[in-house]
């Protein structure tokens, strides 16, 4: 079992040279921050210990003695109770939160790369405050005055967790199907109703559980439109902001799942005796507005999660094959055996792991600014154009970094061998950790259908082409450097951005909306890898400036390598995936159900 150490050399490179810290740190908000790189290598350095010395060493120990139900609620793994105790008495929970609120008030640039940390050292740990983020920024939106000030610092603090309840059996991806009810009584609402697959709703690592839980009113229109959101404690609050006695809200069972077995995932439910009690969020109705606003925050964490999980398995599987002796030389018959990182092979799966981290790291980070400079910026028309970039950008972080993820992983998994399948090593722990990323917050076909069917059709195109445009300066660009290297990328990211013109135009003049869905899997993830590509080309182009400055030649020498490896054996995916978008969806829907 290795142990994790924080990539904060890569991280800081990334917010420094790609994601635009300056801007960032020049907004308003950040004024009395004093946001700059010597902040950044200072919180990084703190998580990191953090995240090696408290969270990693839970990791495995956690996965394999769970979460279990017992009589009194949810038995947690040993040690993550205290281990949640240091993670909030270091103010970690509120690093990104309004100070009004208690929280440190940081650039969300700063967060994301804290938040990959946590999920590298342990994910299923790392879902509990990704989820209280989440409903602490739906109640920060939409929430009243009154809730605000009643529920959020406690949640900013930590001492009280936060859970999106959200799930029941007949409605998964389709919400319309909710049936839970809420029944008005005075200044709050009874609930009643089951939901399932819920995280973190239930444990006694914290005094209180606020869940965030879609419902119906009475006589609500059906469907989408019918559908309210409300805030259930797990323990009611006095007027004094005192606990009071325990809500009617339970877990009845625990989910026994591929992965995260630490974190607890339960059946919850609401009103089996006289109804959970429970605060309308701001207009009836309107709940499946503002679920939208956690569900994109934790959308957007997931796809950092995935990020995360495959840094943890590279660096596992680094580890392994620079110890693991096995084999001669290619060529040599004779002579000492030589570790396996010298053999070809293991050098291209490590690679492949190695660029499509950082490819990852560097796109979910400049989403991370942009979110900043949407959340901050002085100037309304400047709020838009990021906002912009935000919503393209999400379900393409989310969706190609779950994805990637899991082929990082099993790569791990691969470079370990028989080893590799053997639980005790934790290599397959990060593999099976990984498979949810996918699926939950939004499967990939969900992520898919939301950029190709929704984000391209809402603007028809115009940040998309916004978007391709930046990508063609950055050829242009590339086209102005020295070097064999630099032309290498130049012509990968040329050809890359080129496949993403081709496959939206195809997207948008579609006239067969079941065609485009067929393919909108491979749209997007065309659209992750030349995304991916972008960044590592302006990390090449960063990396060639450092190295005439005779900054760190070691680390900014392997950039430009890396860099080159994606252009050469990553990015050609690309061409692939257009390939099979305008090949449409004629084979794929041709056969009638019984065929299959």
């Amino acid at each position: 079992m290795t142990a994790y150490t924080a990539p904060t050399r890569d991280m800081q490179f990334v917010i420094n040279e790609l994601a635009n810290l300056n801007e960032v740190a020049a907004l308003p908000a950040f004024a009395e921050q004093d946001v700059g790189p010597e902040l950044v290598e200072a919180v990084l350095e703190e998580a990191a210990k953090l995240a090696a010395e408290v969270l990693a060493p839970l990791n495995h120990p956690g996965d394999v003695q769970g979460a279990k139900l017992g009589p009194h609620g949810i038995l947690l793994a040993d040690g993550f109770t205290e281990a949640y105790q240091k993670f909030i008495a270091g103010g970690w929970n509120g690093v990104g939160c309004p100070t009004e609120y208690g929280g440190q008030g940081l650039p969300e640039l700063i967060n994301v790369a804290t938040q990959e940390m946590w999920h590298s050292a342990n994910t299923a740990f790392a879902l509990c405050p990704l989820l209280t983020a989440g409903a602490l920024e739906a109640i920060l939106r939409s929430g009243s005055a009154a809730q605000k000030a009643f529920y959020l610092p406690k949640m900013v603090s930590g001492a009280w967790t936060g859970a999106m309840s959200l799930t029941e059996s007949q409605a998964g991806s389709d919400l319309s199907a909710v049936r839970t009810r809420a029944v008005p009584e005075g200044d709050h609402y009874r609930l009643f109703g089951q939901k399932i697959f819920i995280t973190w709703a239930e444990h006694d690592m914290t005094e209180n559980t606020i869940n965030l839980v879609l419902a119906r009113i009475p006589d609500a229109p059906e469907g989408v439109k019918g559908i309210s959101l409300f805030i259930v404690p797990k323990f009611l609050v006095n007027a004094d902001g005192s606990l009071g006695a325990r809500n009617d809200v339970r877990a009845v069972s625990i989910e026994h799942k591929m992965g995260i077995h630490a974190s607890p995932t339960c059946v919850m439910a609401f009103g089996d005796q006289d109804g959970a009690m429970g605060y309308l969020v701001g207009e009836e109705n309107k709940g499946l507005a503002y679920m939208f606003i956690m569900m994109n925050e934790a959308r957007f964490k997931v796809g950092v999660q995935g990020l995360a999980i495959g840094e943890r398995a590279y660096q596992q599987a680094l580890n392994y094959a620079k110890d693991r002796v096995q084999g001669r030389p290619v060529g040599v018959k004779s002579g000492d055996r030589v570790t396996i990182i010298n053999h070809p092979d293991v050098r291209r799966m490590l690679m492949t792991m190695k660029a499509q981290n950082e490819a990852m790291r560097a796109l979910a980070y400049v989403l991370a600014g942009h979110m900043d400079l949407a959340r901050h910026h002085s100037d309304p028309s400047a709020r838009k154009v990021h906002q912009a970039w935000v919503d393209l950008l999400i379900p393409v972080v989310k969706g190609w970094s779950t994805e990637v993820g899991i082929e990082v992983a099993s790569l791990g998994v691969q470079i370990h061998g028989g080893m590799g399948f053997i639980e005790e090593t934790g290599a397959c722990q990060h593999l099976r950790d990984s498979r949810i990323a996918t699926i939950y917050e939004g499967t990939t076909g969900i992520q898919a259908a939301d950029l190709a069917g929704r984000k391209l059709s809402m603007d028809q195109g115009v940040a998309m082409r916004a978007l391709i445009a930046e990508i063609e300066a950055t050829v242009a660009e590339l086209g102005k450097a020295a070097g064999d290297d630099m032309a290498v990328i130049r012509d990968g990211l040329r050809d890359g951005a080129k496949a993403l013109a081709d496959a939206t135009q195809w997207v948008l003049t579609s006239h067969d909306p079941n065609a485009v869905m067929a393919v909108s899997v491979d749209y997007m993830m065309l659209t992750g890898y030349v995304c991916g590509a972008w960044q590592m080309g302006r990390a090449a182009l960063a990396a060639q400036r450092k190295l005439a400055a005779g900054e760190d030649p070691v680390f900014h020498e392997a950039k430009l390598v890396t860099a080159r490896f994606y252009a050469e054996h990553v990015l050609p995916k690309a061409g692939a995936l257009l390939r099979s978008v305008r090949s449409g969806g004629a084979s794929i829907l041709a056969l009638t159900e019984g065929q299959f």
